[in-house]
């Protein structure tokens, strides 16, 4: 295989970094690991060219690191030892936003990043990223596969962006907890001070669901619940417990408003360099990951639901009909085209084994 010419990142300070020079030192720091089968990191490193960067803002216990490891040795495996990855942890590459523009020139391979990223670059994803979108993971992933329905959308940025969505992984769905309670319906949240994140979707879903939407810094928010600036805040199980803010806010009330969702996005260049038999090792080594990703999720959702029964946090799953179709009504107002009604509305009719397909709480 011959050797590609060097590509070129040009940092904020206008020196000059090639994509060899940027990756090569973060390894050393302890920052990075290997994926790859029988090599030493200096041996991988003298393959750097069948290693595929992959950047990620999270730790090396989550379980996007663990899947994205298992994709790796998968990809080996499955390659014969010709393709490997290489993952950055702890924004090791950078910030989100600079990510996406260094997985856009090639500086970097594949990156995990959120959605309003995402949308940033393109507003036609937000139709995935709206409430009442999908019911629960299974709906989601169920969608993520079906090429039929955004395939188009998922190769959508390559002529402009150099960029593939590959899939994504789950960010569970997202509940209300509050410092009273129980939280039956709408009723019972009026006049609570809800932390929410920076987002006009958040702001409209919380006021939706009857409480005062509070932006706040993710970091303040247990300090903001001890002082009693915040009566609560919404987020997965997962985070509610690594947080332990049910130390402050012990009702947790299955609102399930948004399940939230963070894209993997590769250089298209980079798979188009593979051979085909490669890259459709690459395809299913990631489906497995995804796979590997939601069982990873499951299994930490219901640790984490056995420590908030064990800490006494008071769980309520409220009547469908308590806050579903305001979920729906708000994910719909932001609904701006008949592209997006369409895509919204067929995301929703898709079906799971799980369960049938829901009309939200609609007559």
């Amino acid at each position: 295989m011959s050797s590609a010419p060097p590509r070129i990142l040009r940092p904020r300070d206008g020196t000059r970094l090639t994509r060899r020079a940027l990756l090569a030192g973060i390894p050393a720091l302890g920052l990075g690991s290997v994926a790859l089968a029988g090599c030493t990191g200096s041996e991988a490193a003298t393959a750097a060219e069948n290693i595929l960067s992959i950047s990620l803002n999270q730790t090396e216990t989550h379980p996007s690191y663990l899947a994205l490891t298992f994709f790796g040795e998968k990809l080996v495996e499955s390659t014969e030892g010709r393709w490997g990855a290489r993952i950055y942890a702890n924004e090791a590459l950078g910030a989100q936003q600079e990510v996406v523009q260094l997985v856009s020139d090639g500086s970097v391979d594949i990156a995990v990043i959120s959605a309003p990223q995402v949308e940033n670059l393109s507003r036609a994803f937000r139709p995935l990223n709206l409430p009442g979108a999908f019911r629960d993971i299974d709906h989601q992933m169920a969608v993520l596969n079906e090429d039929s329905l955004v395939g188009e959308l998922f190769s959508s940025l390559e002529p402009s962006h150099r960029l593939r969505v590959l899939g994504g992984f789950t960010q569970g769905a997202r509940h209300v907890y509050t410092d009273r309670g129980p939280i039956e319906g709408p009723d019972d949240l009026a006049g609570l001070r809800i932390r929410v994140q920076e987002s006009d979707v958040f702001m409209e879903l919380t006021r939706a669901l009857g409480g005062s939407p509070t932006p706040m810094a993710y970091g303040e928010v247990y300090t903001a619940l001890q002082a009693g600036v915040l009566n609560g805040a919404e987020n997965n199980e997962v985070s509610y417990v690594t947080q332990r803010h049910y130390e402050i806010a012990p009702y947790f009330t299955l609102t399930n408003h948004l399940v939230g969702l963070d894209y993997v996005m590769a250089n298209v260049d980079r798979i188009h360099g593979m051979d085909p038999a490669d890259q459709e090792a690459f395809a299913t080594s990631f489906t497995a990951a995804q796979e590997e990703f939601v069982r990873l999720w499951e299994e930490e959702t219901a640790s984490s639901i056995a420590q908030m029964e064990d800490a006494g946090v008071t769980i309520t799953d409220p009547d469908d009909d308590a806050f579903a179709p305001l979920v729906l009504e708000a994910g719909r107002s932001f609904l701006d085209s008949a592209e997006d009604e369409a895509l919204y509305e067929a995301i929703r009719a898709v079906e799971t084994n799980s369960a049938a397909a829901s009309d939200g709480g609609e007559g």
